[in-house]
């Protein structure tokens, strides 16, 4: 059994032995305990006084985890992300659906996209992106009244043995590292 390092929720890694030889003998559980609050949908924002999106904007770009600023929209990580450099692009008017942003912002927002694969190919060498936004609780959305859009870079054979056979997902860099290369990758707009 371990524990996370100092300053971070408690976790726990312990080998399941219960079913013999069963599927669970073969992997270990990690046990997130903290999870469980956001799962239940504890502290989650019910309007713009709490939304986490519209909160990062006043902070300083490290301590939001900003990589660029625009007009209408910007650029942040993800704090719980898929690979090193999941980035969202995120408009700064509270917004839940696509349908819903004007004719400036769905340019910006495609525009940012863009921008933000091209500072992650420079930053880390990304050979492929997953891009979309999950629209609603039930379209898979975990702050559903804030429309966001995520960029996930991909590499080949970036799913390894750690989260396939360890259960694991391995990132290997900290995300004040990873933001502050990807904001020093991040395309000046033309003039």
């Amino acid at each position: 059994m371990s524990e996370a390092g100092a300053g971070e929720e408690t976790s726990y890694r312990v080998a399941v032995s219960a079913d013999e030889d069963g599927p669970s003998a073969v992997f270990e559980h990690l046990w997130t305990p903290y999870r469980m609050a956001y799962i239940r949908g504890e502290g989650k924002p019910t309007g713009v006084h709490d939304c986490p999106f519209c909160v990062i904007p006043t902070l300083s770009d490290e301590d939001g985890l900003v990589v660029a600023r625009g007009t209408t929209v910007y650029a942040v990580l993800n704090l719980y992300p898929y690979n090193a450099g999941h980035l969202m692009v995120v408009p700064y008017r509270h917004v839940a659906e696509y349908t819903d942003i004007t004719e400036l912002e769905v340019a910006e927002f495609g525009r940012f996209t863009q921008l933000a694969m091209t500072a992650l190919r420079t930053a880390s060498g990304a050979h492929g992106f997953n891009i979309g936004m999950n629209q609603g609780v039930v379209g898979g959305a975990g702050i559903a009244a804030h429309l966001h859009q995520h960029v996930v870079p991909r590499w080949g054979g970036d799913m390894n043995f750690m989260p396939i056979v360890g259960q694991t997902r391995v990132l290997p860099q900290l995300l004040a590292d990873t933001r502050r290369l990807v904001a020093g990758a991040w395309p000046s707009p033309p003039s």
